[in-house]
């Protein structure tokens, strides 16, 4: 895929998450079988002619049998998108409103009493991302073939937790950190990630992608991402996702500004998801 130019457009007509509502009062939470339908598909005859699968190895098969059509000019991937936590950063949010975090906590690395710098999981963020992994063990549904989280704290020990069903399942099965999974660059110090050598320790079981640098590079007190160079970041995530792994399931745990930025890459719709919540989404990258 290296050097072509790929469109990427989320599907319809497989998940209840079809009929969110775009406002910002809504925000997507984990639905029973992450809302998938209940439908048929075209590989129905041949994989499952007695009606004994279920919804989600039936779709399992169908994503994969449109991967070996022509696998040059389409491909399909299933996204598991996991948002974090509740951090630190967020309860101080909430105790002083936005416009005084913008005003002035945003810029400050903690209180005195909380640290929100490079902000980790408060307790209740832990539980959350514990019932996640509850919700991976209670569902019949495939496990990812690939994990991917973004560099920042929260999202490390929500992936950390979260994911252990499937990482003790698979003995050496490692998490992969990508730089371009991280929140949109606001000058926020909850978004100014840690070293290389401080993820490595905290994290020995994950892997760290290639040209990640030691020290946090990319975040400066004074600058704002704009939206569209973070949608761009995220189709360049996608385009990383797609040209080097082949894995036909994949989760990644990543921020709500983040998230917002992939469906926009992608096509969907304006949805905000909520912290500690998953989020399906079958994108079709096609070339143009």
């Amino acid at each position: 895929m290296s050097g072509r130019t790929w469109k990427y457009v989320a599907q319809h007509g497989y998940f209840s998450h079809d009929q969110d509502p775009e406002n910002s009062g809504f925000e997507a939470t984990t639905r029973p079988g992450l809302g998938i339908l209940h439908r048929e598909y075209p590989t129905d005859l041949e994989f499952d002619p007695n009606g004994q699968q279920s919804d989600w190895e039936r779709l399992k098969y169908y994503v994969t049998s449109l991967n070996q059509k022509d696998p040059e000019h389409t491909r399909y991937k299933m996204l598991y998108i996991a948002r974090h936590g509740e951090g630190f950063h967020n309860v101080k949010v909430a105790q002083v409103g936005w416009d005084e975090w913008e005003r002035k906590w945003s810029k400050e690395p903690g209180d005195g009493t909380i640290t929100w710098l490079d902000a980790d999981l408060t307790p209740k963020g832990e539980q959350q991302a514990h019932d996640i992994a509850k919700f991976w063990e209670s569902e019949n549904i495939p496990p990812p073939e690939s994990i991917y989280s973004s560099p920042l704290q929260r999202c490390l020990h929500t992936t950390a937790l979260a994911f252990v069903p499937f990482l003790n399942a698979v003995p050496g099965k490692q998490p992969v950190v990508k730089e371009k999974l991280r929140e949109r660059l606001s000058g926020y110090t909850c978004d100014q990630r840690s070293s290389k050598t401080w993820i490595t320790d905290a994290y020995p079981s994950f892997s760290i992608e290639d040209g990640f640098t030691e020290n946090d590079e990319l975040w400066l007190p004074d600058r704002r991402e704009t939206s569209r160079e973070h949608v761009k970041r995220s189709k360049e995530l996608l385009n990383d996702l797609f040209s080097h792994d082949d894995s036909n399931t994949v989760a990644m745990t990543a921020h709500s500004g983040t998230i917002m930025a992939i469906f926009a890459a992608t096509g969907w719709k304006e949805i905000s998801v909520a912290a500690g919540a998953v989020y399906p989404l079958l994108v079709r990258a096609s070339k143009t």
